[in-house]
């Protein structure tokens, strides 16, 4: 950097104050903004599924969630900034009521001070070589969202000189030499800048709509013109991409979900809970780090044309330190309907009786052809058609019994759902709906007869979630079979779009209840017999959202029952613990995800000293990958000298791959479901008809 640059930047350092000032001057509420803001709060009062008063009381909280959208790690703004402001604690309200927004922004334009500031700061320290020798007891706390405001800007130097020298150590580890890293570090915070100068009047709109919308529950939200737009082209599905759901989890963004079908899941390099640190194209040899990235300037990165590559920079979900990324390359294309297609397969298990047959349905969403539908085509493809004829299938094959998988299933046309349940019972109710009046719909199956009567189990994880979790409760509720796997998302809420004169509106506007009169929400549906799972219920899940309404009961409805699985629940158990043991993938999933959980909790803050932060990370990798060799050796397969390398299939033969961890889940659900069999005598002979 020559010296003109690096005086440039002191230069610019010294006068940015008055521009940054001057700059976030421009950006000012429009009369579209405050129109819409009213019309937000009238959505909320009127419409919302909770009683939602806009009020002083709110107002605290709606503060709070402005704050904590601004800055949540409390590196930005003073305490003396935030008191400032105070006077929003009870005015929040009267800006969304009345639209008056100008408080707001100036609240966002002292932020953007700060931040354009502090950005400077950094490149400027670049700018003058990184010189840590890294030899120190000092510690990075990672989670200051409960912290005191800093009392002066001293506190805060000190804060973000360790966040730069954590930023170069963890870099320095991954491989980096310090040129690269000076040239990574200052391509992060040169795009981070570039980008809140090109903050906008609608960017800081969405950012006080966010916290609105947010401070009530997690799936209301405002949706800027343009962010209805991609909505839209969203629920077209003709938006080419990877087919992974995002979420933005601090600097970083987080994979929520896997599209059932999409590129990402059928290439296998991409889980739930990974976070993406760098996006790059095919035809460009540097990536693009996106730590500190806003989620919506993510998305645009990673989309693009069908045939086309994207490249991601990925920190597994397992992995707890930042410096364990893995480039991974996924082929950009469409979710086709057959791509969501349930599948059957027919399970062999080996008894002392002789071989016994189970079959298993992988039931990834419940979609359906709406077009053909609402065309009156008799041949149209739909969920409940498809497993249909799977179950006939499987039938005519001779199988004692059928697991339903829906684990990853995250829902869809709750019509689907309803007409699936008919499938397993002979009319009757399968879930209620109450809305915003506190008015119950009651939606059932009205067909005479079942298609299967047999043994029935159904499968779930931490990722079944909305229409999933009303199949598996009525299925629960009725004893019409068991539920095996881990708690289910939680997700128990409806949400309506509506316009407004300036974007959109997603709003929470009804509740399931499960036909027991059990809310589905946030406690999800909890299984007969539980499993262990790698997804940390503290990040995937209703209960991990701020703000997610609460579970609750309305009056049960009249039912019959099937039977009740529940008597044979000890003893099942007791068989499936004592297969378990003998399982290796089984044991790991136990294992990992105990070890996974303990991890995060002592991992609160990061170490800044280069042999100490290595030896931790070298401990933490040395339990992961004994762990994973102990599976690999007891499946009589080839042990790994890196943990990593546990991803890495880049150079197997597709045909050649180890079946995933998490199918011994399948295998064992067929276990606990021909021990049910051969325990409730009554379901034996429907079972084989």
């Amino acid at each position: 950097m020559s010296l003109f640059a690096t005086l440039g930047r002191s230069i610019a350092l010294t006068g940015l104050l008055l521009v940054a000032t001057t700059a976030s001057a421009q950006l000012q509420p429009t009369d579209s903004q405050r129109q819409a803001a009213m019309e937000v709060a009238e959505s909320l009062r009127q419409g919302h599924y909770a009683d939602v008063e806009v009020d002083d009381e709110w107002s605290r909280q709606a503060f709070e969630r402005l704050l904590d959208i601004l800055d949540g790690q409390r590196a930005y703004l003073l305490h003396d900034d935030v008191e400032r402001f105070r006077d929003l604690e009870t005015r929040m309200d009267d800006a969304i009521l009345e639209g008056e927004l100008a408080r707001i922004f100036d609240l966002y334009a002292l932020h953007h001070e700060r931040a354009e500031t502090r950005l400077e700061w950094l490149l400027a320290k670049l700018d003058r070589g990184i010189d840590y020798d890294f030899d120190t007891d000092a510690r990075l706390d990672l989670e200051r969202d409960e912290a005191p405001w800093a009392r002066t800007e001293a506190e805060l130097d000190e804060l973000w000189n360790k966040r730069l020298m954590n930023a170069a150590l963890t870099q320095e580890i991954s491989g980096q030499d310090t040129e690269q890293v000076e040239t990574n570090l200052r391509q992060r915070y040169e795009g981070q800048l570039s980008r809140l100068e090109q903050t906008e009047s609608e960017d800081v709109f969405g950012l006080f709509m966010a916290a609105v919308t947010g401070s009530i529950d997690p799936h209301s939200e405002y949706l800027s013109p343009r962010q209805g737009e991609s909505f839209d082209i969203q629920m077209r599905l003709s938006l080419e991409g990877i087919g992974a759901l995002l979420q933005a989890d601090g600097e970083y963004v987080k994979v929520s979900s896997l599209v059932p079908g999409g590129p990402a899941e059928q290439s296998g390099v991409l889980e739930p809970a990974d976070r993406i640190v760098a996006v790059g194209q095919e035809d460009e040899e540097e990536m693009v780090n996106v730590v500190g990235m806003r989620l919506d300037n993510v998305v645009d990165l990673i989309r693009g044309p069908k045939g086309s590559v994207v490249r991601l920079d990925v920190v597994p979900a397992q992995a707890v330190d930042m410096t364990r990324s893995k480039v991974v390359e996924i082929t950009r294309d469409t979710v086709d309907l057959e791509d969501q297609a349930a599948q059957g397969e027919v399970i062999e298990i080996e008894r002392d009786d002789g071989v016994h047959r189970i079959g298993a349905i992988k039931i990834p969403t419940f979609y359906v052809d709406f077009e053909a539908w609402q065309a009156g085509e008799e041949d149209y493809r739909s969920t409940t058609r498809d497993v249909a004829r799977e179950i006939e299938r499987l039938q005519r094959e001779g199988v004692e019994g059928i697991v339903l998988d829906l684990r990853n299933n995250g829902g869809g046309a709750l019509q689907e759902a309803n007409s699936l349940i008919g499938l397993f019972i002979d009319r009757g109710p399968t879930v209620q709906v109450r809305d915003a009046r506190g008015r119950i719909s009651l939606y059932g199956d009205t067909e005479a007869g079942t298609l299967y009567d047999g043994p029935l189990g159904v499968l779930v994880n931490r990722l079944s979630a909305s229409a999933s979790e009303i199949f598996a409760g009525a299925i629960q509720d009725y004893g019409r079979g068991l539920v095996l796997g881990t708690s289910t998302f939680g997700k128990g809420t409806v949400q309506t779009l509506n316009d407004l004169s300036h974007g959109e509106i997603k709003l929470t506007r009804a509740k399931f209840y499960r036909i027991s009169g059990e809310s589905t929400q946030h406690r999800g549906v909890e299984p007969d017999i539980a499993f262990p799972s790698l997804l940390d219920p503290e990040q995937i899940g209703e209960s991990s959202l701020d703000n997610a309404l609460e579970w609750d009961t309305v009056r049960p409805v009249q039912y019959r029952t099937y039977g009740d699985p529940n008597q044979y629940l000890s003893t099942l158990e007791t068989r499936h613990q004592r297969r378990a043991e003998e399982l290796p993938n089984f044991r790991y999933l136990e294992d990992q995800a105990a070890l996974v959980r303990r991890m995060r909790e002592q991992h609160t803050s990061v170490s800044l000293n280069r042999e100490m932060r290595q030896q931790e990370l070298k401990d933490q990798e040395a339990e992961q990958l004994a762990l994973e060799n102990e599976r690999r050796i007891a499946l009589g397969l080839d042990t790994l000298d890196e943990w990593i390398d546990a991803r890495d299939e880049d150079e197997v033969d597709p045909d050649e791959r180890e079946e995933p961890v998490e199918e011994v889940q399948v295998l064992e659900a067929a276990h606990i479901l021909l021990d049910f069999t051969q325990l409730d005598g009554s379901y034996r002979l429907a079972g084989r008809q």
